[in-house]
This record gives structure tokens, C-alpha cells and sequence, in this order.
């Protein structure tokens, strides 16, 4: 038995738009000024030459786990992920993955089909 009370998209089937509608609603957009906030603490790590890598792996999960809260829904869950693992790997901290992920969350809302009466 299949429980309906999850939000499940499936871009291939997706005939009624209805799926489409209930991800969007799960997606937040944080204050910008939040999201380069965020992002200058994940570089702030080359301020302190040789302890930069070591304070990169304690903030990955923070990170991580921050953009899944702040963003929610699948971009959440995915950039969660992907602010991680950029913040683990060594000298890629310059990419400001919370202000990507801003921009890519106004993109998405912008995107949003008109509800239906």
C-alpha cells in the first residue's frame, strides 16, 4: 500500500502539474544577506593559514545541515549535500554554494505555474 501523504515528483509522469505544485510549496527562500553571511563563514577558513582545513571538515555537516533547514524540500536536501561535500574538498571553499542556492530557489518560485481555480 502506498501512502499518499508524501510529496513524491516525478518529472516523467507528471501529467496533472499537481506534483509540481506541492515540491514548490516545501521550498523556502533565506534572506540573502543570510546566505553571504553563511558563505563568508565557510571562507573565513583562509584567514588562518594551516588551520583552514581542519575547521573546513568540523563545518561541512554544519553546513550541510544548515542548507537543508534554511532551504527545505528537495533543493534542500540536494544542496545540503552539495554545500557539504564542497566544504569537506580542500580549496573549493571560494564557491558560494548558500548564495547559489538562493538564487536558484528565486529561479524555481519564478518558474511556478500559476495554481489552477
Amino acid at each position: 500500500m502506498v501512502s499518499t501523504d508524501k510529496t513524491v515528483y516525478n518529472a516523467v509522469l507528471d501529467t496533472d502539474g499537481k506534483a509540481h505544485e506541492k515540491v514548490m510549496d516545501d521550498v523556502k527562500i533565506p534572506n540573502l544577506g543570510f546566505c553571504i553571511a553563511m558563505d563568508l563563514i565557510g571562507m573565513a577558513s583562509y584567514l588562518v593559514p594551516g588551520v583552514g582545513e581542519s575547521f573546513d571538515v568540523l563545518w561541512a555537516p554544519v553546513a550541510g545541515l544548515i542548507f537543508m533547514k534554511t532551504f527545505g524540500g528537495m533543493t534542500g536536501k540536494i544542496g545540503g549535500l552539495i554545500a557539504m561535500v564542497e566544504e569537506a574538498a580542500p580549496f573549493i571553499d571560494i564557491i558560494p554554494t548558500f548564495t547559489i542556492g538562493h538564487f536558484y530557489a528565486k529561479y524555481q518560485l519564478r518558474k511556478k505555474p500559476p495554481k489552477s481555480p
